[in-house]
């Protein structure tokens, strides 16, 4: 491959560069960028800011395009730079003194979500360019639905007749390479649909992500369906070119993961659970796999479990820890509800909705076994904790009191899915006031947000995080309402 800038006819079928967070100290950042461009196609030269040009590396070639990764570092700058092409690019690489990092997610809704205006899609894209723009971030965290992927379900006619078979002949049917390869272009195709808007495109190529996934990003309620649905042919081989397109597009690693291939930053070096930890000077960001390894009755399975706490335990002494949970490990008594429609048989198809939550009665002891995780760490390590989540399209804050300690739930959901009906919030606003404390003597409770009133807002919205002199404040963007008072976390 040679590294020359191609001609603006073929230009426009780039993708890129998005930019990858790696961590970092107090003297460089370091980033991957991926860019995508059809085969054969002369990819423009990437340099970092001192003039060194970046070699790529091709992570996979497929269905006419290769994506390549660049991976470099930048010096520790509140304007640093790389450039791509004849564009240069400014990112913000300081993490040693006051700093701003966003938060978003749900980018997207089930049906009909490419219809929409880009304007009107993209509104809160726009807004957080504007807060880029006047103070720029740092980092910017997706915590999860980065697509939503539901349109999986019709991308070739044996997955559309599959998905209306009865059981028996669900079972029966296997994952043909056909139908491989629809489903894995579909998602491909679908990550490039939504990274390449504009409107997000810029940030992705001006504030290094950190990213994972919840179930829109491989299809609605993955993991939560029966397991006989999921241990199918045809659902694990979805679930298996949904896991390859988080590889490129989420992690911008190779889809053939293992040991030699994996980034540094993911905890099971095997790759059967893909969550994370990335450190910074005072920050520590952790995000646990809720995806890979979930059934029914399980969260994070045996290998997410079997590294996460010593992944929390060897965090650097003092560093704020932010926590991405993408289904909120605070939430309302769902008791109740599982138990109402469990006497009602037309109403269990939503089921599966309900066992995603932590606070599902089949997932109790678990969810008790996290926060007991957590607290053991912000009291024995003296850390403190700020958990992140998105997943329930509205946002909320809530509070988990330790021995000592507060550890702070922001719930920001989501910065492109409409928003729902106000009545849906005020019904869990009510479970939220029935309350659920799992542990004794802990409780756990939902707040409203600074300056709201009820415990749900139901607008778009996202989040920004600002360390200032080393204190931790959050900030709601909604929708048609603005911005929220700082909340000091």
């Amino acid at each position: 491959m040679t590294a020359s800038t191609p001609s603006p006819s073929t230009d426009t079928d780039l993708f890129g560069p998005f930019l990858f967070a790696r961590g970092g100290t107090g003297q460089i950042s370091r980033i991957a960028a991926l860019v995508v461009a059809p085969e054969g196609l002369d990819i423009p030269e990437f340099r970092t800011d001192s003039g060194q040009p970046v070699l790529p590396e091709l992570l996979a070639t497929l269905y006419g395009r290769c994506y390549w990764r660049f991976e470099f570092e930048l010096p520790a700058n509140a304007d640093a730079c790389y450039y791509f092409g004849s564009e240069t690019y400014s990112v913000c690489t300081d993490f040693t003194g006051d700093l701003r990092i966003g938060f978003v997610s749900c980018n997207g809704q089930e049906d009909g979500d490419l219809d929409r205006p880009l304007e009107d899609r993209n509104a809160l894209w726009i807004d957080l360019a504007r807060q880029h723009q006047d103070r720029p971030f740092a980092l910017l965290l997706h915590g999860g639905d980065q697509i939503y992927a539901d349109g999986v379900w019709e991308c070739h006619p044996g997955i559309i007749a599959w998905d209306k078979a009865r059981r028996r002949q669900k079972l029966a049917t296997a994952f043909a390479e056909d139908m491989r390869d629809a489903v894995l272009k579909f998602y491909l195709d679908h990550y490039l649909a939504i990274y390449g808007q504009p409107q997000i495109s810029h940030m992705l190529a001006r504030v290094p992500s950190l990213m994972m996934w919840d179930d829109h990003d491989i299809f609605d309620g993955w993991g939560s369906h029966k397991k006989w649905f999921q241990g199918s042919q045809v659902a694990r081989g979805m679930f298996a070119c949904a896991r390859a397109a988080f590889c490129l597009m989420q992690l911008a690693t190779s889809p053939d993961t293992g040991p030699k291939t994996l980034p540094a930053m993911v905890l099971d070096r095997d790759g059967r659970s893909l969550g994370w930890r990335v450190d910074y000077p005072g920050l520590s960001l952790v995000a646990p796999d809720l995806r890979s390894e979930r059934t029914p009755n399980d969260i994070i399975g045996d290998h997410g479990w079997r590294d996460l706490p010593g992944a929390l335990e060897t965090i650097p002494d003092g560093n704020r820890i932010l926590l991405m949970s993408s289904v909120p490990v605070i939430g309302p008594r769902l008791s109740l509800v599982e138990m109402f429609l469990h006497l009602l048989p037309s109403a269990q198809k939503y089921e599966d909705d309900l066992r995603d939550q932590w606070q599902s009665r089949w997932h109790r002891r678990e969810w008790c076994r996290f926060l007991e995780l957590l607290e053991r760490i912000a009291n024995d390590h003296d850390h403190e904790i700020t958990l992140l989540s998105g997943e329930i399209h509205v946002a909320t804050r809530g509070t988990f009191e330790t021995a000592g300690k507060t550890l702070h739930q922001l719930v920001a959901s989501g910065i492109s899915h409409t928003a729902p009906p106000v009545m849906f919030a005020r019904v869990l606003g009510l479970l939220a006031w029935i309350g659920d404390h799992p542990l004794p003597d802990r409780p756990t409770r939902l707040k409203p947000l600074p300056g709201r009133k009820g415990t749900y807002c139901a607008a778009r919205n996202y989040l920004t995080l600002a360390r200032k002199n080393e204190r931790w404040d959050a900030n709601w963007h909604l929708e048609g309402i603005g911005e929220t008072p700082d909340l000091t976390i």
